[in-house]
Parts: C-alpha cells; sequence; structure tokens
C-alpha cells in the first residue's frame, strides 16, 4: 500500500466508522499524544530510562501506526497529498543529504 491509498483507507474508515474527523486542533493534540507514547517506550526500553512493568507489554509497532493514523487524518483534513510530498521530500533529501552525511566524521 501506498502513502495515497492510505490516505484513502483512512478517509473510508473515517466515513464508514466514525462520525467525522476530529477537527484540526483536536487531531494535533491526538498526534501530540501519540508521539508522547512513541517517545515513552523509546525512552524507557532503548534509552536510560528503567521500564516500568506496565510498559514492558506496549507495543511500539501499535503506537507508530497511531502516530501514522493521525497524520493521514491531518493530511486528508487539510487537503495535503502525502505522496506528492513525502515523494517531494525525499528527492530534497537525497539531494541535499547524500554528500553531507557521507562526510559527517561522527557517522563513520
Amino acid at each position: 500500500m501506498n502513502i495515497e491509498n492510505a490516505q484513502q483507507v483512512v478517509d473510508d474508515w473515517i466515513k464508514s466508522h466514525g462520525v467525522r474527523y476530529f477537527n484540526e486542533l483536536t487531531n494535533m493534540a491526538q498526534l501530540t499524544e501519540e508521539v508522547g507514547e512513541v517517545a515513552r517506550i523509546i525512552a524507557r526500553r532503548y534509552g536510560e530510562q528503567s521500564e516500568k512493568e506496565s510498559d514492558k507489554s506496549k507495543d511500539l509497532g501499535e503506537e507508530l501506526a497511531d502516530v501514522l493514523f493521525v497524520v493521514l487524518c491531518l493530511a486528508n483534513q487539510t487537503g495535503v497529498n502525502l505522496q506528492e510530498a513525502f515523494d517531494k521530500k525525499l528527492d530534497l533529501k537525497t539531494k541535499r543529504d547524500h554528500d553531507r552525511h557521507h562526510n559527517n566524521i561522527k557517522l563513520k
């Protein structure tokens, strides 16, 4: 599935299972909350904080999928074609960062 298809799947889901999209500010707050859940897992599982027993069952993939779902909602409701935006951004990063990263001694 490409990003454009994912946007359509989310839109279809909202139309068939939801009442409507939450407004943009509510979705932004939800996105922040979901990113916080990802950050908590990463900080405790891969960082220096100890992981609480109650957090050990948390699924990083599920939390990342929550972030993706809300991002797709925001793109849909603001008229952003994420496939086009992502392709454009990847092209820009490829041109801009190729030599920069290869020449970065911190990455060697």
